[in-house]
């Protein structure tokens, strides 16, 4: 590396400086790496240590004002008559603040199973999701799917609209359902027209001979056929080739909005790309909507139709940058012959972020809290909590990581983390080799105010009674060395009322930690 510091080689291949913004959602500034320029993550780490997750669901909110905006300024510029419907994917992350956080900005619904449905029924029996928010019913639907459909609706909801995945489905839902409801249906691509990337999204959806058959089933049937979805795969980078496919979806809508005449939604599905998994990433989201909008007001034009109103799922794009993973180096071992170092974490890799090693090609934006001036290495990380030889980081073929030198307690960042992880791995289960979850800290806003709640990590009498041990007879002794578990702390004195859990610990009343000319607490700066 020429004798460089991590800091110049970083800011030479990103082209961005040492202090201020490094993207969107991450900047640095007085030797401090912040997420959204709000949450000080070296302060998090110097207070609750590593491993540990951050979590700041104000993120959520920006991430889905961001789009609504872009999807306003492509319709003033290009003219376009139809309204923008912004979808929450919840299957990316099921957690309950980042759920009602996303409908708290105003998101609509999109769910993928009968557990999905239960969650948005409870959401709006409890006052959370208005009446008024669409709930789109996507995937193979079985007999406990369309039960919770069906009871949703009979209980008064009228805005589900089950997307329709095969014509036993439809049978099924008009054969149990009681009330008029809203259908979609899901065009299937033809075998020369599947995403390589993206192969096992064929499965799902109607051939037009199929969608033909739905809408003669529906004739002199109180229900309606409203949604036409068209999904062309995931995290898409190419808008030109997305823009392509999309317009052959465009003419099939066109052509069956001239046989029913109720068809007024154009869901082109989720796939918007995210910023969250790399530094070079790049993507223009208005100019992918302006030409999507202007691509669909000409089509509509020529089949003399009305401009439908646009559906985006979003569900990576939605979630991905709001929390953070920091985990600490336990140990360094020398790479044998050429090969880069081995930086040993106290945490696993593949239990944390199981996409890295399910996924070809995944990438996250990964950064050193500290030490930016020493030495740039070529590193690989590993966890050290399993005894696993795929627990690692870069994955086979891949180039190693550039971070500083490595060093027994050397905290290191992972961005990206937000969607899928959690849910893959299995939130609060057991995990490979038994490796406990980290301690989360939940960050939030309330009115004018930014609190949070701590969940402790899982200890071994968690998860052996997940087993099925005897619980109390399998807790490890908690080295000297070790802080005394968050339980133990004497509570912080509120500034409000008490609230419900999600609401404790204001952390606006925390002791400040002095950064600058600015005050902050907890790692939050608190402005004002």
């Amino acid at each position: 590396m020429n004798g460089q510091t991590y800091v110049t080689a970083f800011t030479n291949r990103y082209g961005v400086g040492p202090e201020g913004p490094i993207n969107d959602f991450i900047s640095r500034r007085g030797d401090r790496l912040l997420l959204a320029d709000q949450i000080d993550l070296n302060a998090m780490a110097a207070r609750y240590g590593a491993p540990l997750e951050v979590v700041y669901c104000p993120q959520i909110t920006v991430q889905i004002e961001r789009m609504r905006d872009w999807a306003e300024a492509a319709r003033a510029r290009s003219g376009y008559a139809g309204d923008f419907i912004y979808a929450y994917a919840t299957k990316a992350n099921f957690a309950e603040e980042v759920v009602r956080t996303a409908i708290s900005s105003g998101a609509h619904y999109e769910t993928s199973a009968a557990a999905d449905v239960a969650i948005a029924h409870y959401l709006w029996q409890q006052g959370v999701l208005p009446s008024d928010r669409f709930i789109f019913c996507n995937g193979s639907k079985d007999h406990a799917y369309i039960a919770a459909i069906i009871t949703l609706r009979h209980a008064g909801f009228t805005r589900v609209v089950p997307v329709i995945d095969d014509l036993d489905e439809l049978e099924t839902l008009l054969a149990m359902c009681r009330e008029p409801l809203l259908l979609g249906v899901r065009e299937r691509h033809a075998p020369a027209d599947v995403d390589v990337n993206h192969p096992g999204g064929e499965r799902f959806g109607l051939t037009p001979d199929e969608i033909a058959r739905v809408v003669e089933r529906l004739h002199h049937t109180p229900h309606r056929l409203v949604m036409y979805h068209a999904m062309v795969g995931s995290q898409i980078e190419d808008p030109e080739r997305w823009n392509e496919r999309l317009a052959r979806s465009a003419e099939a809508y066109a052509r069956l909005r001239q046989r029913a005449p109720s068809l007024w939604l154009f869901n082109f599905g989720g796939g918007m790309p995210t910023s969250a998994y790399s530094l070079d990433f790049r993507f223009d989201y208005a100019g992918f909507l302006e030409r999507l909008m202007t691509m669909l007001a000409a089509v509509c034009d020529t089949h003399h139709i009305p401009q439908p109103t646009l559906v985006g799922e979003f569900g990576r794009y939605t979630v991905a940058s709001h929390n953070v993973f920091i985990m600490e180096v336990g140990r360094v071992k020398c790479g044998q012959g050429a090969a880069p170092d081995w930086a040993l974490l106290n945490g696993s890799l593949m239990v944390a972020l199981p996409d890295s090693l399910i996924v070809p090609g995944q990438e996250f934006i990964i950064l050193p809290l500290d030490g930016w001036n020493r030495p740039v290495r070529p590193v690989r990380l590993a966890g050290r909590l399993t005894c696993d030889s795929d627990d690692f980081f870069p994955r086979p073929g891949a180039p190693p990581l550039l971070l500083p030198e490595p060093y027994p307690g050397q905290k290191i960042a992972f961005f990206g983390v937000g969607a899928y992880q959690q849910m893959i791995a299995g939130r609060g289960g057991a995990h490979h080799c038994l490796t406990p979850e980290m301690r989360r800290i939940i960050i939030e806003r309330d009115e004018d105010a930014l609190v949070a709640r701590e969940i402790a990590p899982q200890n071994l009498g968690q998860i052996m009674g997940l087993l099925g041990y005897a619980r109390e007879t399998l807790e490890l002794p908690t080295p000297q060395h070790e802080r005394m578990p968050a339980e133990r702390r004497a509570p912080r004195e509120p500034i409000r009322a008490p609230r419900p859990a999600r609401r404790r610990n204001a952390l606006r009343n925390a002791p400040p930690v002095r950064y600058g000319a600015e005050r902050r607490g907890w790692g939050v700066r608190i402005r004002g």
